[in-house]
């Protein structure tokens, strides 16, 4: 079974990423109070010592947040997250060959990082929708940016979230920010999406996305998916504990990639790329 009937590229500033098999996306926050490690890596130390660890372990990107969008998160400053994350992701290009993204909405926390920071690709929760000229400010930078799907905001995102049909909105969804993002210059070639596990969604429709993720696969770009250690799994598995749930992470995010994922953002990247050694191994990717 080859689930990618052709490569997918990832275009960035002066080279590309081979997606031709999944990659793994390391999640480095450097904030007090994300859901499964918030207040680890706040410090800028062991920020680049986790770094390095994903590094050794064969993370192909690392995706750098200096501020919480978990249920209910309060907002920081577009001057506190800098200060969070640039020294972080300067270490990170200094030292080592890997690509480094940012996980931001704010337009001058993408400007900044990208062009005094080295940072290689934006990640953006609101699929350009949060800042003004964010979609401008991607353009010109030519970096690929990562547009993914919520309902509502981080502080009521899941208050009652409700869809009649979650694959179909998701769809209708994508496809406006994608015509948006075109008609603002940006390069289709430089578009991931992302459907936003968790982010005002009920159990069932997390289920239902993973389950129908191909149906994605119509737009011809690269699907990042983020399941790792999410509530959600929480409550398929009984582990109320985040870093507990490993194990149904692995499990969610294999069905992901063969249901057409690409990239996957992960925590804990050994498992990660481990897993998927051995799935290439089971299954013509």
């Amino acid at each position: 079974m080859n689930i990618r009937e052709e490569t997918v590229k990832l275009y960035l500033r002066k080279d590309f990423l081979e997606l031709d098999a999944p990659v793994v996306m390391g999640v480095l926050n450097v904030t007090p109070d994300s859901f499964s490690d918030g207040g680890n890596f706040l410090g800028s130390d062991s920020a680049i010592r986790q770094a390095e660890q994903m590094v050794e372990d064969g993370a192909a990107i690392i995706d750098v947040g200096g501020e919480s969008t978990r249920p209910g998160a309060r907002q920081v400053s577009a001057d506190e997250e800098l200060d969070r994350v640039m020294p972080v992701i300067e270490k990170i290009k200094d030292e080592w060959e890997v690509l480094v993204s940012v996980d931001t909405y704010k337009e001058r926390v993408a400007r900044t990082t990208v062009l005094e920071g080295g940072a290689d690709l934006v990640n953006d929760i609101s699929a350009l929708g949060f800042s003004d000229n964010m979609a401008d400010t991607i353009a010109k930078l030519e970096v690929p940016v990562i547009l993914m799907h919520i309902k509502g905001t981080p502080e009521d995102m899941q208050k009652e979230p409700f869809y009649k049909d979650v694959i179909r909105e998701l769809k209708q969804y994508f496809q406006s920010r994608i015509d948006f993002a075109l008609a603002k210059g940006i390069k289709k070639e430089k578009i991931i999406i992302d459907p936003g596990i968790g982010f005002g969604k009920r159990l069932e429709d997390n289920i239902e996305i993973i389950k129908k993720l191909e149906t994605f696969t119509e737009f011809e770009l690269p699907i990042m998916i983020g399941t790792s250690r999410k509530s959600f799994l929480g409550s398929l598995g009984g582990e109320t504990i985040p870093i507990e749930r490993e194990a149904e992470t692995i499990t969610a995010n294999i069905i992901s990639i063969l249901n057409g994922a690409s990239i996957i953002r992960v925590h804990h990247v050994k498992n990660a790329v481990k897993s998927i050694n051995v799935l290439k191994r089971l299954v013509d990717l």
